[in-house]
């Protein structure tokens, strides 16, 4: 079909043009477009996508993990937002908010030995082995991310994450 109108506009094209001119330097010299006007409109007519329908979703699917310092991530482990607070007298969650959750950490900021304190106290809470607890992001800043490997529920870390903060 889209052969067919080219020779349908290259016949009407040089119909057009007076057969005198044909033989001019100006005609010879001038490029004549392959594709024209009716063209493009014949071809954006049929060959355009059908347009969605933005009514059609009356139910927006909820979002799987509801917002909070532990999240679950698509190969299945689960991480935990944390604010740690180093060179506290003792070790401690302090709060647990929607961004992180606030730890004080009895060790100072050097050598990454609160890190290692604070991967200590977390598999101390949560009742999980030390090598299930790792840190993921944020060797070297306040705003850390760390990573739980082991076959918990993120409720069952937040819960026992509120009850340390509380007790």
């Amino acid at each position: 079909m889209h052969f067919q109108i080219l020779s349908f506009v290259r016949i009407s094209l040089f119909s057009l043009v007076r057969p005198s001119a044909l033989c001019s330097q100006t005609l010879l010299t001038r490029k004549i477009p392959l594709y024209s006007s009716v063209s493009h409109s014949v071809y954006s007519k049929y060959n355009t996508m059908p347009k969605k329908d933005k009514t059609s979703k009356s139910n927006p699917k909820p979002p799987e993990t509801p917002p909070g310092p532990v999240n679950k991530v698509k190969d299945g482990t689960i991480t935990i937002a944390i604010h740690a607070k180093p060179g506290a007298k003792q070790n401690a969650i302090t709060d647990v908010s929607e961004e992180a959750v606030g730890v004080a950490i009895a060790a100072p900021p050097t050598d990454g030995e609160a890190n290692a304190e604070l991967l200590r106290y977390l598999s101390k809470v949560l009742e999980l082995k030390k090598s299930e607890v790792s840190l993921d992001k944020g060797s070297k800043s306040r705003e850390k991310v760390v990573k739980v490997t082991a076959a918990v529920s993120q409720e069952e870390i937040l819960k026992k994450l509120r009850t340390e903060a509380s007790g």
